[in-house]
């Protein structure tokens, strides 16, 4: 029976205690007519249900329920191994078709990326699919194609599936639509051949968004090296490097949410909350974890996904490392700038698969 993990519990009580404080936090009530609210450090007001919302076939988790807008769902398990995320994956009952693209970041060596013994299973399971990835703008072996596929066969990536550095060839554009940062977004050519994208992301902190997460692969990892260059700009073609903080998080957030109005409903999102470093798998040499390994969700909504898993970490009794590189760096603004420009929910209903 599906079931919410005590920890959520928790939170919920936490939450209706601090209702005593509604007025300091009324301007960041949700506009849900669920009564959640968006609080400063991660909580976004998590609903809470013993059986969980139907997710609908391919990202219909939309609806009325009760009389209001049912939230999102995100499933979860604890179980990190081949079976467990076969098993998160399945519970989206979703049906992907025609070429099958499975989008993970193939990892800087000596990064936590994810290991082909975790996601193989999961990947063979489709009909012919394709891990895709782009090339990095940093430098790092990755940086050129030729050294990129080399990589991904040292990872194992080559054994389990076809691999595509999506910018082999250049970007195609991508419109942004209701974007302050980007009217555009360029991303790698190859992006186009696909039919339906299953993003894979190992969720770990980052030096400079805070935290990578599901909107950190589709919106940078979906980017070609000029269009990463692009986003970390802000959309001014400047350094990449030395541009305004909030333009780069909101970027990759207008950038993330191109990629899913092009790909309009044929795209799911799974979230790996293992080897959780403040540092990203662009680094060869990331920082040792110091908290423990969480589990595996999944959703149609990235939004929902990423604030899940933020959630977590902040409930976690030894999250205090990633939390305050998450803050450091304002991260949680991609979330509040993607809610805000309708990339998706950051008010869900957690469910756990677990029996």
């Amino acid at each position: 029976m599906k079931k919410i993990f005590p920890v959520f519990l928790a939170i919920a009580l936490i939450l209706s205690l601090s209702a005593c404080g509604a007025e300091e936090r009324a301007a960041d009530q949700s506009a849900d007519g669920n009564g959640s609210y968006t609080a400063p450090q991660g909580a976004s007001g998590v609903s809470e249900t013993e059986s969980g919302a139907a997710s609908g076939e391919n990202g219909a988790d939309g609806g009325m329920s009760g009389g209001g807008i049912q939230a999102p769902s995100v499933f979860m398990t604890e179980d990190i191994s081949a079976e467990g995320l076969t098993a998160v994956y399945e519970a989206l009952e979703a049906s992907p078709s025609g070429n099958i693209a499975v989008k993970i970041s193939t990892g800087e060596p000596g990064s936590n990326y994810l290991r082909t013994d975790l996601i193989g299973d999961l990947v063979r399971s489709f009909d012919n699919p394709t891990i895709v990835e782009c090339n990095t703008a940093y430098g790092g072996r990755r940086a050129s194609t030729a050294m990129h596929y080399q990589v991904a066969e040292e990872h194992g990536y080559t054994d389990i599936a076809d691999v595509d550095i999506m910018d082999e060839d250049g970007s195609m554009t991508l419109p942004v639509s209701g974007g302050s940062n980007l009217t555009e977004n360029y991303v790698g050519s190859h992006f186009a051949d696909y039919d339906y994208y299953v993003v894979l992301s190992h969720f770990k902190g980052h030096s400079m968004a805070g935290y990578g997460g599901a909107i950190k692969n589709i919106s940078i990892g979906i980017a070609s090296s000029e269009g990463k260059s692009h986003i970390h700009s802000g959309g001014t073609g400047g350094s990449m490097w030395g541009g305004d903080q909030d333009a780069f998080l909101e970027s990759m957030a207008e950038a993330g949410k191109s990629v899913a109005d092009y790909l309009d409903g044929n795209i799911l999102y799974i979230n790996v909350m293992n080897r959780l470093s403040v540092d990203c798998d662009c680094d060869s040499s990331p920082a040792e974890p110091d908290m423990h390994d969480i589990g595996i969700l999944a959703s149609y909504d990235p939004v929902a996904l990423d604030q899940a898993c933020i959630d977590l970490v902040y409930a976690a009794e030894d999250g205090d490392s990633l939390a305050e590189r998450i803050e450091s760096r304002n991260g949680l603004h991609t979330l509040e700038h993607a809610e805000a420009i309708g990339l998706g929910s950051r008010t869900y209903e957690l469910v756990s698969i677990d029996a």
